[in-house]
């Protein structure tokens, strides 16, 4: 009769030491008669590290999985990514900067008045392309007429003797980062749920997909929406008062965009052309269950499900050629100075009746555009981190694509798609001081060297139309700029006696400036001196820290906002308090971070 041995296990031995003298024990207890030589340098010693090194590096990777599997404890961009998309985050690699340019034409006098020859005013068309000497290329979003009647401004340029010879209109027009590009992608044979990518880098906005028989894809939030929202011009009686109108419009042939890796794919459904039985949107008839009996219905007779019911998510295209239009940045930094903007590289241009003009004035008109930004095109250069990605993830989650709260208010800001410009930080705080329910949001952006600087009008109206199309109906919001303190850091040190002022100097300043880096400090975020403190503790050579300061930067190049520093501290010097629409920032670390020997 064999007698079945039983093990007891110790499933809480998971590194190498417990491991290793789990087995030592093991081999002591059921084989003292096999095996007796535990010596470090012997045979069996080697095996058993190796053992105990193995189960070490698995127990490792399993915890690292298990944390990996779940938003708050994952590390990894590329998983707290996936996460987030599961919630409902739409990420963009590419993000666009938005701003307004001023644009100078020339335009030959009338022969008949004293004024601009209307014959020769020009219309600068959507899609020119505008540079920087360093290469960065924005392009005109709209089209921009050179009409003096309009708020356009008008200078005489040139004169003689039977008067003005040529005049300047000076018209603005928005622009955004980036440069229009075409790809050509050939589609074979029908494939359910068919997966293209694009060959183009840094790719901010799909403008149009459409195919080789005219068909237009559109791009829409998920597959199972086959139904967007398009503005019509309103023609009716009350034009003034709506001058558009939104008309829900079927899609059977969409598409939705993923990124992964800094390449972007377009996804389609699993329809295919014969499938595709109509063009109508959803008859309300077909949204009841069939309830037989009965003459009438209630709401427990409806089926929500079928508000969604789509031809299988889309038509997938085949044997046809996609042409896709997109909008790509050239560089990593889309944000431009002011005035930086100089540059008219491909200006698109169109007259009223050009053959009837004479060909060397319209290459006059066309050769004479100039163009500057006077204030900075901003966006956002920088991919938000880790943490800002779980944070976002989880208010989106929560917002639901509404919003009723303030926090609702800040996810929605921070979720506002990448083609209409980015905010980098926000805060959203109630106005008591009127009756109604007035809501002020505090923004600021990013400037081409990562600091912070106001957003300009064009990604405030970008926003507030955005928020406008999910707040609350009671809801009035206003976008105001928040202010910016900007700090240095003075600290004294003491060093120990062998030890090196320079080198032990030189180490302290980058430990500060390393962290401060990390720190992306919110509105309202008070300054920890501890923090300070703590970055100096282990730094070689360092005996003790004797004092640590706060100082208001407020001279050339920094902002103009002064700060009261002492009477805004803690008593016990902890931390130094601020407002709740200002934010601090440290912008030239290696600058504003000063320390000395004492």
């Amino acid at each position: 009769m064999t007698i079945k041995k039983i093990v007891p296990i110790d499933y809480t031995s998971r590194d190498f030491n417990s491991i290793k003298n789990d087995l030592i024990e093991y081999t002591k207890r059921y084989y003292p008669e096999v095996y007796r030589d535990f010596n470090e340098a012997s045979f069996g010693s080697l095996m058993l590290d190796t053992v105990s090194y193995v189960g070490d590096i698995l127990s490792f990777y399993l915890d690292y999985q298990a944390n990996e599997s779940f938003l708050e404890t994952s590390i990894e961009y590329s998983n707290v990514l996936n996460h987030a998309k599961q919630m409902g985050y739409r990420f963009s690699n590419a993000p666009s900067s938005f701003g307004t340019v001023q644009i100078d034409c020339l335009i030959p006098a009338s022969t008949l008045t004293v004024s601009p020859d209307y014959d020769y005013i020009p219309t600068l068309q959507r899609g020119t392309v505008f540079s920087t000497n360093s290469g960065k290329l924005f392009t005109l979003n709209e089209n921009v007429s050179f009409d003096p009647t309009g708020n356009n401004e008008v200078y005489v340029h040139s004169e003689t003797d039977q008067g003005p010879s040529y005049y300047i209109v000076r018209s603005k027009g928005q622009v955004v980062s980036g440069e229009r590009s075409v790809e050509e992608i050939e589609v074979g044979d029908f494939q359910r749920f068919l997966r293209l990518e694009l060959s183009g880098e840094n790719i901010a906005e799909i403008i149009s997909v459409t195919d080789t028989q005219g068909n237009v894809y559109h791009e829409v939030s998920y597959l199972s929406q086959n139904v967007v929202f398009k503005e019509l011009p309103n023609k009716g009686v009350n034009s003034k008062e709506s001058p558009s109108l939104i008309k829900p419009f079927p899609v059977p042939r969409r598409f939705i965009t993923e990124y992964e890796d800094n390449k972007i794919y377009l996804q389609f459904g699993y329809g295919s052309e014969s499938e595709l039985t109509s063009n109508s949107i959803i008859d309300p008839s077909e949204v009841i269950l069939k309830v037989h009996g009965k003459d009438y219905v209630t709401d427990t007779s409806f089926d929500p499900s079928k508000l969604t019911s789509t031809d299988k998510f889309g038509v997938a295209p085949s044997n046809t050629t996609l042409t896709v239009v997109y909008r790509t940045n050239n560089v990593e930094s889309v944000n431009a100075a002011a005035n930086e903007i100089t540059n008219v590289t491909r200006p698109i241009v169109s007259f009223r009746n050009p053959d009837s003009l004479d060909a060397s004035k319209t290459q006059t008109v066309i050769k004479s555009f100039e163009v500057s930004n006077l204030q900075p095109i901003v966006g956002d250069i920088s991919i938000p981190t880790t943490a800002e990605l779980k944070r976002r993830a989880i208010d989106v989650f929560a917002t639901q694509n509404r919003a009723v709260t303030l926090r609702d208010y800040v996810s929605s800001v921070y979720n506002m798609p990448a083609k209409f410009g980015a905010i980098k930080r926000c805060t959203v705080h109630r106005d008591d001081d009127e009756l109604k329910r007035s809501l002020n949001i505090f923004v600021m952006s990013e400037d081409q060297s990562g600091n912070l600087v106001k957003a300009n009008e064009t990604i405030k109206n970008n926003l507030k139309t955005w928020l406008n199309s999910i707040r609350m109906i009671g809801d009035s919001i206003k976008i105001l700029d928040g202010h910016i303190v900007n700090v240095g850091i003075e600290f004294d040190i003491m060093i120990e006696n062998d030890a090196n002022e320079v080198d032990v100097l030189a180490r302290a300043t980058r430990e500060i400036i390393r962290d401060m880096l990390q720190i992306k400090m919110e509105f309202g975020q008070p300054f920890y001196i501890t923090d300070v403190f703590r970055s100096l503790k282990d730094v070689e050579g360092l005996l003790d820290v004797v004092d640590v300061r706060l100082v208001n930067k407020t001279s050339t190049g920094y902002s103009s906002v002064y700060y009261d520093i002492r009477n805004n501290t803690s008593v016990d010097g902890r931390y130094i308090g601020i407002p709740f629409d200002h934010v601090f920032e440290v912008k030239n670390p290696r600058v504003d971070i000063v320390g000395k020997v004492v």
